[in-house]
């Protein structure tokens, strides 16, 4: 039977967007339409506050989604996810699929340059996207969301082809996220390892500045004219300069917008969200985002957490809504799944499915032979139960808050908690999974993204970043290979369906929040508006 498979990926790709506009839909802006028809003023500077230090300002370097909304200025996109749902051009003018869904070609602007002068052409598409998967480049998002991507060949200046290892439904939508966006080869040449903090792209503003913990500041990029369609000036920007001061304290970082000392500020705490919207000269911003949720992830490689058992126990005694109750005021959803709702296979019938059952949790650890010691606490073996919780600093979401309630939780099933507050994430973390539970949560527009987290790894890939949980198994494995490749959009949902069915039955995760992406700004700043995944984009941006 004969397969028109570029027709099949335009639909699913197209119904894959639909479901990221729905879940967009509550989203609001600011817009320069704002200005009663008169022109956008030039000059200025935005000052915006960030709630937590970017990890690095190289896309293909970076895993934090604070990092995107500095360096999404910097760098562009071979395309863009549009308002309407579809894929437009950007960098790229047109492209072609093969037949077997394998390869893609894509036709380039040719009146680009990065901010170093180096010219934008095919050679440097095939520079930034095989500098992703070099494992010298230790890449972190970048690599999952590129794959199944195996090479490219120049055709011409301007014209590249891209070559997949498997049809990817996800891959164009993949292509217009900022970590895969496009790097000057010579800067990147230039600077090596340092290119996290010189980064040159093509994009709307030009990297000045990084003061660690203090601020990062870009100019405007005079040059510029190939802004993407889902902004309405294709042009330079209208401001000179955008400085993203670091705040992460909460109170400092609304203070400053109320005090005029920054114009604008990312990330407003619950119980402020009430008494800035009754403030005449604030205005909230807020946008719904799409991937994975908040999700605390069990070590796996550690006992007792390679059990079931022991992390259905903690599962059952985490009382998930007290926490989103207590700590957001319920203003953020509690989370169900390894996917937030709204994107593609979000199985909803998990919902109210794990409840808290403090019983239960106590019976599980009562088979695994953990009995309650004199101070309540568990022991076996002459060692007490005793979960290491790893979290970062600064207290990102109150994210350091659910760690010291959980302790509490935990404590009546006898579970001793030890919070580990830490700075270097990295090497805690993803370098020696040195943790028995700890949180992260990715920004996404496909559930592909759940094969970065949750399929086995080699022992390659394990010696260079390890997977957050070190879970395996086989048919999971199945599963998430099969959703990448598969057409038929109904399949793929089940597929979906049971891969978060499987992470849930088999608690590999506590799911805690989705995010609400919430800006405060001055009633002088006009034009912020968000991408479909909702990143703050400045294209647009003047002040009154």
């Amino acid at each position: 039977m004969f397969v028109n498979w570029k027709k099949l990926l335009a639909i699913s790709i197209a119904f894959l967007l639909l479901l990221s506009g729905c879940a967009n839909s509550t989203s609001t802006k600011n817009s320069s339409e704002e200005t009663n028809g008169k022109a956008a003023k030039q000059g200025g500077e935005l000052t915006y506050a960030l709630a937590t230090s970017p990890d690095s300002l190289d896309p293909h370097r970076s895993g934090l989604a604070v990092a995107v909304r500095a360096f999404r200025t910097i760098f562009d996109s071979l395309v863009v996810q549009a308002p309407d749902n579809s894929i437009k051009p950007w960098l790229a003018t047109e492209w072609t699929i093969s037949d077997d869904g394998k390869s893609y070609t894509f036709k380039l602007r040719k009146d680009v340059k990065f901010h170093d002068g180096t010219p934008f052409n095919a050679e440097a598409v095939k520079y930034s996207f095989d500098r992703i998967i070099d494992p010298k480049t230790k890449a972190k998002n970048a690599v999952a969301l590129l794959k199944p991507y195996e090479s490219s060949e120049v055709i011409d200046d301007y014209t590249i082809k891209i070559n997949l290892a498997t049809p990817s439904t996800a891959f164009l939508s993949n292509l217009s996220q900022a970590m895969l966006g496009i790097v000057s080869p010579t800067a990147a040449e230039k600077y090596g390892d340092q290119f996290v903090k010189h980064p040159v792209g093509t994009g709307p503003y030009k990297f000045v500045s990084w003061t660690e913990n203090a601020d990062i500041v870009v100019e405007k990029n005079k040059d510029y004219h190939w802004g993407p369609s889902i902004v309405e000036n294709k042009e330079a920007p209208y401001l000179d300069k955008i400085t993203f001061k670091i705040i992460p304290e909460e109170a400092t970082r609304i203070g400053s917008v109320q005090s005029g000392q920054v114009l604008a500020a990312e990330t407003v705490p619950p119980q402020n969200i009430v008494s800035l919207k009754n403030d005449p000269k604030i205005q909230l911003l807020q946008v719904n985002t799409l991937g994975l949720p908040y999700t605390l992830f069990f070590n796996q490689r550690k006992a007792p957490w390679n059990d079931v058992r022991a992390r259905k126990a903690v599962q059952l005694a985490v009382d998930v809504d007290a926490i989103v109750k207590t700590l957001y005021l319920n203003t953020y959803s509690r989370a169900w799944s390894p996917l937030t709702p709204g994107i593609l296979g979000y199985d909803e019938s998990l919902e109210k499915r794990n409840t808290l059952d403090v019983e239960k949790a106590n019976k599980l650890l009562d088979e695994l032979g953990y009995i309650k010691g004199a101070d309540g606490i568990r022991v076996k073996d002459g060692k007490q139960l005793t979960l290491n919780y790893v979290d970062g600093t600064p207290n990102r979401e109150k994210r350091n808050d659910i760690a010291v309630i959980i302790q509490q939780q935990l404590k009546k099933i006898g579970i001793k908690v030890e919070i580990n507050i830490t700075k270097d994430i990295a090497s805690v973390v993803q370098q020696n999974a040195d943790y028995d539970l700890y949180g992260n949560s990715q920004v996404n527009s496909d559930p592909n993204a759940l094969r970065a987290f949750y399929h086995s790894t080699t022992p390659e890939e394990e010696a260079t970043v390890k997977r957050l949980g070190g879970g395996s198994d086989p048919e999971l494995d199945q599963l998430l290979e099969a959703g990448t490749v598969e057409l038929d959009q109904e399949k793929r949902i089940a597929i979906y369906k049971k891969v978060q069915q499987k992470i849930i039955e088999e608690a590999w995760i506590i799911p805690i929040y989705v995010f609400p992406y919430t800006v405060a700004a001055s009633k002088s700043v006009n034009g912020i508006t968000f991408d479909s995944l909702g990143y703050p984009l400045f294209n647009d941006v003047n002040i009154k």
